[in-house]
């Protein structure tokens, strides 16, 4: 499997059904049908959402969904020991599920164009199936969601190569699971209206593209094995793309053993004093319900907002929803070192208040600068002026790509990937350095690795072949 799905990562210009050169087109097209409108609306105009009298949660009538609480953090040696802030509840699981297929002899991925109300730009390029569950079995009495049926009673089929169920963000979702899902078909089935087969190269392409693959086809994609043994590693001239691509092979040195980095992991969880409880929305302190939003006081971090959402292309045509909107635009990276001639990668041990077991391994760097101006001096994420003061030429990935579209309202960060400079101090007891391959390992079990150092990951993955 990792030998095809390099073959199909080589071939980012062309592949058998042709090249990208079409798909500026084709994305248009798709986008004058498949559209959304989305207007603010005040809190309290949200049809088909009512305000709890006792508490002041947000919830939807039919109670799936999700919920909009209130949470109590106590962190003994945060910079901020103790808050409360807004939460998104929603314990439903959905799918994030991508069918691939061979077509003359070459794996290729079948993904959709599909539009969120949140996005900045629209129509993103996005995994078969993008679902909760209220959706797929139809709580909102629309239409059916498109190839479905391949990833349900999954255990009882053949060709599953990933199945694995991940966090989302875990500082605005409230221990958020979804399952990602890889499924291969024994022939490629017909691409609907919106949908298309591309190989893992032009995957690859696009995501060097500014805000084009959205967030779910990121965090599926990083639950691919890239590389392993017989995908010569050693024949690639570039000095970084080599020691890249040995990082993902199981037999290469690595700074650190599975058991030492498990431990790691475990000592981090056990010694974070963490206590999350659930409270009324309108018990928050710091926070400012009004007509048309939930604010932070200081106007950091996030506000909770409402939208009327017309669609095209979408199982239902209109709808209204809360979702969260970040008072600035992001910064994630990760930074790396080539190490023995294998690439490491340095992932930090987060904790959040929405993960289900207190820390999992995050980027090195994951912050909205402007939500660190009222805090203390010493605040800021270690680190952070490393990526945004580095030399051009160590800056090997650097591209805005939003997150999740369903929730967030044009929720935009910067993914960076960015090699150590010589000397630097990484020193840290909450950073180790991992290889590819670890995280690879850790990727098939659940609640060990968040959703922003997979979309990283992906990102890596994108250079294997990249030019």
């Amino acid at each position: 499997m990792a030998r095809r799905i390099d073959d199909s990562a080589r071939l980012r210009s062309t592949g058998p059904l042709g090249d990208l050169s079409d798909f500026p087109d084709w994305f248009a097209e798709h986008a004058r049908r498949a559209y959304t409108k989305v207007e603010r609306v005040g809190l309290d105009e949200l049809d088909g959402w009512v305000t709890d009298p006792a508490t002041g949660d947000l919830r939807h009538h039919t109670g799936r969904f999700f919920t909009v609480h209130g949470v109590e953090v106590e962190h003994p040696g945060a910079p901020v020991p103790r808050w409360t802030q807004p939460i998104i509840l929603q314990p439903e699981i959905g799918i994030l599920g991508l069918l691939v297929s061979r077509i003359d002899g070459v794996l290729h991925a079948l993904v959709q164009a599909k539009v969120e109300p949140g996005n900045a730009n629209g129509l993103q390029v996005s995994p078969t199936v993008q679902a909760t569950r209220s959706n797929y079995t139809r709580v909102h009495r629309g239409r059916a969601v498109p190839y479905v049926e391949h990833f349900l009673d999954a255990h009882r089929r053949p060709g599953v190569l990933a199945d694995v169920r991940q966090s989302e963000q875990g500082s605005w979702f409230h221990r958020k699971r979804n399952r990602n899902m890889v499924v291969e078909l024994p022939e490629p089935v017909e691409a609907r209206e919106g949908h298309r087969w591309l190989t893992i190269g032009q995957i690859h392409e696009l995501l060097g593209r500014e805000d084009v693959v959205n967030m779910d086809m990121r965090t599926v994609l990083s639950c691919l094995p890239f590389t392993g043994p017989g995908t010569d590693a050693d024949d690639d001239p570039d000095p970084f793309r080599r020691a890249l691509r040995r990082s993902g092979d199981p037999a290469a040195d690595s700074l650190h053993t599975m058991e030492e980095i498990l431990g790691w992991i475990t000592d981090r969880r056990a010694g974070e004093d963490l206590t999350v409880g659930r409270i009324p929305l309108d018990a928050l302190t710091g926070w400012t319900r009004d007509k048309d939003r939930i604010r932070h006081d200081d106007g950091a971090f996030f506000d909770v907002i409402g939208v009327r959402v017309e669609a095209g292309g979408r199982e239902v045509r209109h709808w209204y929803q809360p979702m969260i909107a970040p008072a600035g635009r992001g910064v994630i990276a990760f930074l790396v070192r080539r190490i023995e001639g294998v690439l490491h990668v340095l992932v930090h041990a987060r904790v959040e208040p929405g993960f289900t077991d207190v820390v999992e391994l995050g980027p090195t760097v994951q912050c909205v600068p402007e939500s660190y101006a009222g805090l203390p001096d010493g605040s800021l994420p270690r680190f952070l002026d490393t990526v945004l003061d580095a030399d051009p030429g160590a800056v090997r990935y650097d591209t805005v790509l939003s997150e999740e579209g369903g929730r967030f309202h044009r929720a935009l960060n910067r993914y960076l990937v960015v090699e150590a400079p010589d000397g630097q101090d990484t020193a840290s007891p909450a950073h180790r350095w991992v290889t590819l391959h670890q995280l690879s390992e850790l990727l098939r079990h659940s609640h060990y690795v968040n959703v922003q150092a997979r979309s990283l990951i992906a990102c890596l993955h994108s250079l294997y072949h990249a030019g």
